[in-house]
């Protein structure tokens, strides 16, 4: 790890009250250097190669912990997978079915019409659309 990316890192978990340890920062690393909204199976697979003493029950709850402090956000497209996305801005996703491959969305919510929240408190919203993307539909003609 690039100890000034480390450090970056580190003050960002300080920032939003969190601890930066070794292995948390290595978890943030991981969500902002790959950005394919992996799972927490991804996480543990890509980190385990290196700190071979990590287990899952530890990424989950350093994934909970980044939940609760709202640096990341939960995908939920399949009922059965959450996926993890360090980009916290209001965007949509796209899933291919056919690969798997999870999509960033600029998404201008200023222009989306939606009725009947005016009574409501929105303290999450989720944008997501399903299909074939390019690549795939690309590989079939």
């Amino acid at each position: 790890m690039d100890p000034t990316r480390s450090m970056i890192i580190g003050d960002y978990l300080k920032e939003n009250n969190i601890k930066p340890s070794y292995l948390r920062i290595k978890v943030m690393e991981y969500l902002l250097k790959y950005k394919n909204h992996p799972s927490a199976d991804q996480i543990y697979k890509k980190l385990v190669v290196d700190i071979p003493t990590l287990s899952k029950t530890t990424i989950y709850n350093i994934l909970n912990l980044f939940l609760e402090k709202k640096i990341v956000q939960p995908i939920v497209i399949e009922e059965n997978e959450t996926r993890y996305d360090a980009d916290i801005r209001i965007h949509g996703h796209f899933k291919c079915e056919v690969c798997g491959t999870i999509y960033d969305l600029p998404i201008d919510i200023s222009t989306l019409k939606v009725e009947g929240l005016d009574k409501f408190q929105v303290n999450e919203s989720h944008i997501y659309f399903k299909g074939i993307c390019y690549k795939c539909l690309q590989k079939n003609k």
